[in-house]
């Protein structure tokens, strides 16, 4: 059978004084609805990214209000995880190969994951390209409804993906996507629905961090907490740009020659392209010994990572595509101005004057780090207004909520 990912248990009323009573109480009136319906997500990962992150809160949150709500991952070795790294490539508008030998091993792994695939439930929520051949390798098994959570930018996806993957999309009872510029191109009208996602300000990386924490963890990985910080948060990877980050810190460092850079990221099992991307980025960065490239096998896990977004001075997450932005929201909720892409889900979070910036190029990049770090008060506004624009829009329990009100739809 799939593997099952442990989690700890929480409680809903937890996050009363934090979100507003009216989300709470429409959740309670959605779940008793829904009480013993029997969830289970499946993704292919329990570490490493933002799916991974919101399904340790997501599905306790589902238990503690009455549903039977399990979270399995697939088994896939590196042939396959190299696979699915190009259609995710691919499906975001990657100009790449998708050859017959390729198609093969994606659909080998999604029978042999349907195959272990067990039990009877109300409701299967198959998130991203990895698994989404299991609703129709499981023949009818397993689950009365079927869903497809897709996190990824699939407005534009490269031909040969587009045509491999959308006649396993269709045959689920209904397609979730963070935005509706992100709908997959053939996918029927009735069957989507938009929820962007959230965090959760209850995990250890987005709690109140002590100021003197926050310096010390940042300072035993290298950076001086005196100085100002710029901090980008994300996967080594080319949608992510980093090289574009250093290319305008740079051009900041000639302005303010005491700025620093941290490139704060994750090595997950289900991305290899991160390795020989993450060696590109250290050749770039060269000898500066202020710029810091760290990851997780250095130690950065969730707590550092609350430590160096409390610390910075300025965050960039300047992406050329994203399908949300977890990064972003959560250096809003810390008070942080964010400098962010003008794609994907961060202008639905950096609202351009008020929450941040968004920016196309580096140039513009460059010259609003520089805004930011000659106008703190100005840059503490903005965070200010930032964090209450996640409180309102971006905390799990709306995304909870969300998912209730598709459960209750589509049980009818």
């Amino acid at each position: 059978m799939l593997q099952t990912v442990p989690t700890q248990p929480k409680r809903l009323q937890d996050y009363r004084g934090i979100v507003d009573d009216a989300l709470l109480d429409e959740i309670d009136e959605l779940a008793r609805r829904l009480r013993g319906a029997r969830v289970v997500h499946i993704n292919a990962t329990a570490f490493g990214g933002g799916v991974a992150e919101i399904l340790q809160s997501l599905v306790p949150l589902m238990q503690d209000v009455g549903l039977d709500a399990q979270w399995q991952v697939i088994h896939g070795e590196n042939e396959f995880f190299q696979v699915t790294k190009a259609c995710h490539n691919g499906l975001q508008g990657m100009a790449l190969d998708f050859t017959p030998e390729m198609q093969a091993i994606w659909e080998r792994y999604n029978r042999e994951n349907a195959s272990r695939f067990e039990g009877a439930y109300d409701f299967v929520v198959v998130h991203d390209p990895q698994p989404a051949g299991l609703r129709r390798f499981a023949e009818g098994r397993g689950g009365r409804r079927w869903i497809w959570r897709c996190h990824i930018d699939t407005s534009r996806p490269h031909p040969p993906f587009q045509a491999f993957f959308l006649p396993y999309v269709e045959e689920y009872d209904a397609v979730i996507f963070t935005l509706q510029d992100f709908v997959f191109p053939g996918i029927r009208e009735p069957h989507i629905r938009i929820i962007p996602p959230t965090i959760d300000p209850l995990v250890p990386k987005n709690q109140p961090m002590a100021p003197d924490r926050a310096r010390e963890t940042v300072a035993r990985f290298g950076p001086d907490p005196d100085r100002p910080l710029l901090l980008q948060v994300a996967r080594f990877d080319p949608w992510k740009d980093p090289l574009g980050v250093i290319d305008a810190y740079r051009a900041v460092k000639r302005e303010v020659p005491t700025v620093q850079l941290a490139l704060v990221g994750v090595m997950a099992h289900d991305d290899p392209e991160g390795w020989f991307y993450l060696d590109r980025v250290l050749r770039y960065a060269g000898e500066d010994m202020d710029i810091h490239v760290l990851h997780n096998f250095h130690g950065v896990g969730p707590v550092e990572v609350a430590a160096f977004q409390t610390m910075a001075t300025v965050v960039v997450q300047k992406s050329t595509r994203e399908g949300f932005g977890l990064a972003v929201t959560e250096a809003l909720w810390k008070g942080k101005p964010v400098v962010g892409g003008r794609v994907g889900g961060i202008p639905l979070q950096v609202r351009d004057g008020e929450t941040g910036f968004l920016v196309e190029t580096v140039e513009e990049a460059a010259e609003r780090i520089l805004y930011l770090l000659r106008h703190p008060v100005e840059a503490q506004r903005m965070g200010k207004a930032g964090r209450e624009h996640v409180r309102r829009h971006f905390l799990m329990p709306r995304l909870l909520r969300d998912y209730l009100k598709l459960f209750a739809e589509l049980a009818v």
